[in-house]
């Protein structure tokens, strides 16, 4: 622009550098930071509005699990009281089967009366009640414990199953044992070990872990021929590769109750 006398201005060369200086950014870009600026808050409006909703979900959820906890611990407990109600109603049967048992026996012993084959046939009787489980045993033999892999193996395959019971007692009936029992109840040749769910059952009662194997059998020969057995080669396999508890002691002397499932199931009078 020329000066008011009609002179050009000595700086006139120097008009696009006083530009840059008086308006360092250009017009343009002014314009649309304006309008992104204009934006801002309405997106911050947005962010804080998806937060609300995310917590409200959260607090939702948070009240449901709140409401639904007493009902699945009622429950629960309910469950807990009828299968402590159902053991122990099996608990009292089974007293009744063992007093029933005796007087069985005390019946049997007068029929059967004092003569030579009655003897015989109520020493043989008395022979067989051992192996079949249908009274109390005592003797040295083996306690075996079992158990799960430790806590920090998420393998399934390193907990306890009902086969690899099954497969233990098979070996230890294969060693030679002659009276078994898992947990303190006695195996008989009717005896199941079934899986039920995450528990393990004999006879349908379900066993805690550790579980604990006891065999009475010759303490010469027993232990030597269990190591060697299909069960004591399958347990330390499990022991080795797997790391599941396996222990086994030599007992000097343990008592095995009768099998409480051992019951009459068929009899005729001899005429």
């Amino acid at each position: 622009m020329p000066e008011p006398d009609g002179r050009a201005r000595p700086d006139r060369s120097m008009d696009l550098l006083n530009d840059i200086i008086r308006q360092p950014v250009d017009p343009d870009y002014a314009v649309v930071a304006a309008r992104g600026g204009a934006r801002r808050p309405r997106g911050r409006w947005d962010l804080a509005l998806v937060a609300v909703v995310i917590g409200a979900l959260f607090t939702v959820a948070a009240v449901e699990t709140t409401r639904s906890a007493p009902a699945l611990e009622t429950e629960r407990a309910e469950l807990i009281t009828r299968i402590r109600q159902a053991e122990a109603q099996q608990d009292a049967q089974r007293a009744q089967i063992a007093t029933l048992d005796d007087e069985l026996a005390r019946l049997r012993t007068a029929a059967l009366g004092d003569d030579t084959e009655a003897k015989e046939l109520t020493a043989e009787l008395t022979a067989l009640e051992p192996a079949t489980g249908a009274t109390a045993v005592k003797g040295p033999g083996l306690s075996i414990i079992v158990d799960d892999a430790p806590a920090d193996s998420a393998d399934s395959r390193d907990q306890v199953l009902d086969i690899d019971l099954q497969i233990l007692v098979n070996g230890l009936w294969e060693s030679g044992a002659e009276a078994v029992a898992i947990n303190g109840h006695r195996l008989s040749n009717l005896t199941a070990i079934r899986g039920a769910g995450d528990a393990i059952t004999v006879d349908y009662r379900s066993l805690t872990r550790p579980y604990q194997i006891q065999a009475i059998g010759d303490p010469r020969t027993l232990p030597a021929r269990w190591v060697e057995s299909s069960g004591g080669a399958w347990w330390n396999e499990l022991a080795q590769n797997r790391r599941m508890r396996y222990e086994v002691t030599s007992v000097d002397e343990m008592t095995l109750e009768a099998d409480p499932g051992m019951t009459l199931r068929y009899a005729r009078v001899q005429r």
